[in-house]
């Protein structure tokens, strides 16, 4: 099921399976990619409770092998509706029998959509209503919708920095990177930026990232709570994937020590954890 929040400048969708994003428009426009599966069946899925892929989709804890598949298992749930008005809506997961075979951790996973004018802030919420500490990884993957040949839009990064992205081995993070120096703070889009896959930043500097067409700004990301970063399409596909995450892939040569995972993010037991980004229409 789909619901819906607005405010006099925007409108949002949001289906309760995976509390995902699906539409962000203004009276004119649309933000978000359509989900066409030619190109990529999904929208804006969560990435919870890993982000990217696990070495051999497992990892260990306390002595135990646990499988799960690519960016988590939230973005292929059912979550319930906690709270909803006109312009805001509060969705929550929580552990069950199938999700602990995967995730053995008593928690709330919560996700609050809020319009606040030209803004949709969105707030990631982790419980641990478990009686141990709770790893974790978080992570948004929003695709925004091309209307024009991807030639014609480019990034405006906060500040002016040199990226620095690590290639990916078997959807792993290895050792090898290559570095992009911004001009003026900019990064003009092409496809063979992406020839790889993703472009995976362990650190940047930049907190805010606008999409501009033809220089004019279209949307912008802003992501002061995440430390690690994605930009991520496919070849001829009309949309970019601006990816806000705390954590990412396996690293190639990791132990599979779910607590030894670069990245990986800590709630101990009784506590709560929260972090939010705000995707602005322009």
């Amino acid at each position: 099921m789909k619901y819906i929040i607005s405010n006099e400048f925007l409108t949002a969708t949001i289906s309760a399976h995976g509390a995902e994003l699906t539409s962000l428009k203004s009276k004119s426009k649309e933000y978000i990619w359509n989900g066409a599966a030619l190109y990529w069946a999904k929208h804006s899925p969560v990435l919870f409770p890993i982000v990217g892929t696990l070495k051999n989709d497992l990892y260990v804890y306390e002595g135990k092998q646990y499988s799960m598949p690519r960016h988590g298992f939230a973005r292929d749930c059912n979550f319930k509706i906690k709270s909803k008005t006109s312009k805001e809506i509060l969705f929550s997961l929580q552990a069950d029998a199938c999700s602990k075979k995967a995730y053995p951790f008593n928690f709330e996973l919560q996700l609050k959509y809020v319009l606040i004018g030209f803004d949709l802030k969105i707030t990631y919420t982790v419980v641990n209503l478990d009686s141990k500490i709770i790893p974790f990884s978080i992570g948004a993957h929003p695709a925004f919708a091309l209307s024009k040949n991807i030639n014609q839009y480019s990034l405006l990064f906060e500040v002016q920095e040199v990226l620095k992205s690590f290639t990916l081995q078997n959807d792993l993070a290895s050792d090898n990177f290559f570095e992009i120096e911004l001009k003026n703070r900019i990064l003009p889009l092409n496809y063979n930026l992406f020839a790889n896959d993703a472009l995976l930043f362990k650190t940047i500097k930049s907190k805010k990232i606008i999409l501009l067409e033809n220089d004019v700004p279209q949307v912008s990301i802003a992501f002061s709570d995440f430390k690690n970063l994605g930009i991520w399409t496919k070849l001829n596909a009309p949309f970019i994937c601006l990816e806000p995450w705390l954590g990412y892939s396996d690293i190639v040569n990791h132990n599979q020590n779910i607590f030894e995972k670069e990245g990986i993010q800590i709630v101990k037991e009784n506590c709560t954890f929260e972090c939010s980004l705000i995707i602005a229409a322009l």
